[in-house]
């Protein structure tokens, strides 16, 4: 078997509603790069990612000339060999890591075609189900409110409310949410935006409330990070500060949170997501699986990866709700919050590219 053709499409993504997030400006598009590999047996491989400056870090076009860069390199590497061939394209992704992820998915979705296995069970096919959260953007009190009661009403069970503005309101936020829905379980994510003693305040403020506090501080401040991690009475996890295998290790070793965040691509893809998950494994702190705005073909990915680990605890994986013109068409089902595997081999999704 030879990769013979590898196909670049990059893809502009409209959202249904525009997006905050703390101090960063409304996301109202995200750009999704295809990856489609042929092979001389005639298999059709997928992968993907994305690249947004306030997602991922890296403009478009850097994603777009990486990915055409390790497109010309793939059809000399042998399609099988994942570990070396991811490995020769490493040294091609300096300029935009996001890169990696596109063909890491595209050699595990080709691997499991050739292996004729679904994702979650090549990967380790510890359950084939996981209750996912649905996100409530930063809005108004009322606002937040009605999302919540709308996503209540389409089955989910779990909702990750998106703070960092102000931390007095996400407090009301929160509390407002728990009053009309007692029973759900709550998450809340300020996306760094809190100082130390302020998100020591809000996790005070709502024990009991909130399951756990996701990048309450800033990305870069991981001695801030354990400080909260310390002293907090809820669990803490760390999102933004974990972009890669290293720095999944520096926050391990000193025990500065509870839990990693993963998400496919900002860190790179399946492989370099299970390095991470296999630090918090060893260092005893929980995993969870989470995404950016992204296609459904990530979200799938993602979800093959938290079906695989028993320590996976929790799962983020509803990006591709945001999107109108999604050109990649899920195998999973989602029925009342939970994410059921497709026993459809590789990845299990198509994607249509047509005009």
């Amino acid at each position: 078997m030879q990769i013979t053709k590898v196909e670049v499409t990059p893809i502009e993504l409209d959202l249904r509603k525009p997006v905050q997030m703390a101090c960063l400006p409304e996301i109202h598009q995200i750009t999704a790069v295809f990856v489609r590999f042929e092979t001389t047996q005639g298999q059709s491989a997928w992968g993907c990612t994305v690249a947004h400056p306030c997602l991922t870090g890296e403009e478009p076009e850097d994603l777009i000339r990486v990915c055409q860069d390790c497109a010309r390199k793939v059809p000399d590497l042998h399609p099988l060999n994942i570990e070396y061939s991811l490995a020769e394209l490493v040294g091609l992704v300096e300029d935009a890591p996001s890169a990696l992820c596109a063909f890491d998915l595209a050699y595990h979705d080709l691997m499991g075609l050739v292996a004729g296995l679904p994702l979650y069970r090549m990967l380790g096919g510890y359950r084939n189900r996981i209750q996912t959260s649905v996100t409530i953007p930063i809005a108004s009190v009322d606002e937040s409110v009605d999302r919540a009661r709308a996503w209540a009403k389409l089955g989910f069970r779990i909702l990750k409310i998106k703070g960092g503005l102000d931390a007095e309101e996400d407090i009301q936020r929160v509390r407002a949410i728990r009053r009309v829905l007692p029973y759900f379980i709550l998450r809340l994510d300020p996306d760094g935006g809190y100082s130390i003693q302020e998100a020591l305040e809000v996790a005070r403020a709502l024990e009991g409330e909130i399951e756990m506090l996701e990048q309450p501080t800033p990305a870069d401040d991981v001695e801030g990070l354990g400080q909260v991690t310390q002293f907090s009475p809820v669990p803490i996890l760390a999102d933004q500060s974990v972009t890669r295998p290293d720095s999944a290790l520096e926050l391990a070793t000193h025990h500065h949170v509870d839990g990693l965040s993963v998400k496919l691509a900002v860190c790179g893809g399946i492989r370099q997501a299970q390095q991470i998950d296999t630090i918090a494994r060893v260092a005893k702190l929980t995993t969870m699986v989470s995404c950016v705005i992204e296609p459904a073909l990530l979200i799938a990915a993602g979800l093959g990866l938290a079906l695989s680990s028993p320590n996976v605890h929790y799962a983020d994986l509803d990006g591709h709700l945001e999107l109108v013109n999604d050109p990649s068409i899920p195998g999973f089902q989602l029925e009342n919050g939970w994410l059921i595997a497709s026993e459809v081999p590789g990845i299990g999704c198509s994607v249509d590219l047509a005009p």
